[in-house]
């Protein structure tokens, strides 16, 4: 693997790390499987170009960008916890509306940035080079909002958070609106994947309405990855593992897809099948790990 495509790999692993810590937050936190991510990704990436091209300055434009995710999973969230919709189907009724909204949002299927001011020209501007541009950026988003999770966790609210999705049972008997806590934490989630969809467009220089294929299962990728790397523990080392499983989780893919074994090598096309053999190997992993040690 060249320089190039290390620190491409790398870059994409930090970006995508808002979104896994999003993803990790319904799927082990709150224990909410939650398959909005898939349409909130390309609706903070569609809401942040929209306003850069209207005139908005690119970090403000991150705001909307951040609310509309929240929003998209509040509506997750309240479909499950007011109307009594199976937290699964829930999602996906979010997640087929988003299609629609989001090219509704963009005025068509895709809004390209070309011309246009990115997050990524103020650092640029200080002289930085722009291939280690966006891995500084994006590694100052990614480790301030896991030092933000970490510290809302330890938090009376993030407390609360955690015993919803532990033992629901319990904290209700304490008098804590299990639903209130089921909306806000997918709302947190998904602002967190808008996030990290509003700063993939400004890095790629466009949105589309399909970017958001797959996201789930990159980020079910990456926490599974970063639990086998880092084992079970705390949940600020849970958290850090999850970063750590999107950084892996995006050298892998880049390392197979420049394997060559005679004529054959991997495309970008072949992109679901690495990921399905990359999860397995993390789930089998630990269990090969038990019976190697005995």
């Amino acid at each position: 693997m060249s320089f190039y495509a290390f620190i491409g790999a790398l870059e994409q692993g930090l970006v995508y790390g808002l979104m896994v810590l999003g993803v990790y937050l319904t799927f082990r936190i709150l224990d909410f499987p939650d398959l909005t991510v898939d349409g909130s990704l390309p609706l903070g990436a569609a809401v942040s170009s929209v306003c850069i091209g209207a005139g908005m300055d690119p970090y403000l434009s991150l705001v909307p960008a951040t609310l509309a995710g929240f929003c998209a999973g509040a509506v997750t969230g309240l479909l499950n916890t007011r109307l009594k919709i199976l937290h699964l189907l829930a999602s996906i009724l979010t997640m087929i509306a988003l299609y629609s909204i989001n090219i509704r949002i963009m005025g068509r299927p895709n809004f390209t940035l070309l011309g246009k001011s990115t997050v990524l020209d103020s650092l640029t501007a200080f002289g930085l080079p722009s291939s280690m541009a966006g891995t500084c950026l994006f590694a100052a988003f990614t480790v301030s909002a896991a030092l933000a999770l970490i510290w809302f966790t330890r938090t009376e609210l993030g407390q609360a958070m955690l015993a919803t999705g532990d033992n629901p049972r319990m904290i209700t008997a304490l008098g804590v609106n299990t639903g209130n806590m089921i909306v806000l934490g997918v709302g947190l989630s998904n602002a967190l994947v808008a996030l990290c969809g509003a700063l993939v467009a400004q890095n790629q220089g466009a949105a589309d309405v399909n970017m958001g294929v797959g996201t789930i299962v990159a980020g079910l990728a990456s926490v599974i990855i970063g639990e086998t790397l880092l084992g079970q523990g705390r949940i600020s080392r849970m958290i850090i593992a999850a970063v750590l499983g999107s950084v892996a989780y995006r050298l892998a893919i880049a390392l197979a897809l420049g394997v060559k074994l005679g004529e054959f090598s991997f495309s970008p096309s072949d992109l679901n099948l690495i990921t399905a053999f990359i999860v397995v190997a993390a789930l089998t992993a630990p269990r090969l790990k038990r019976k190697m040690a005995r």
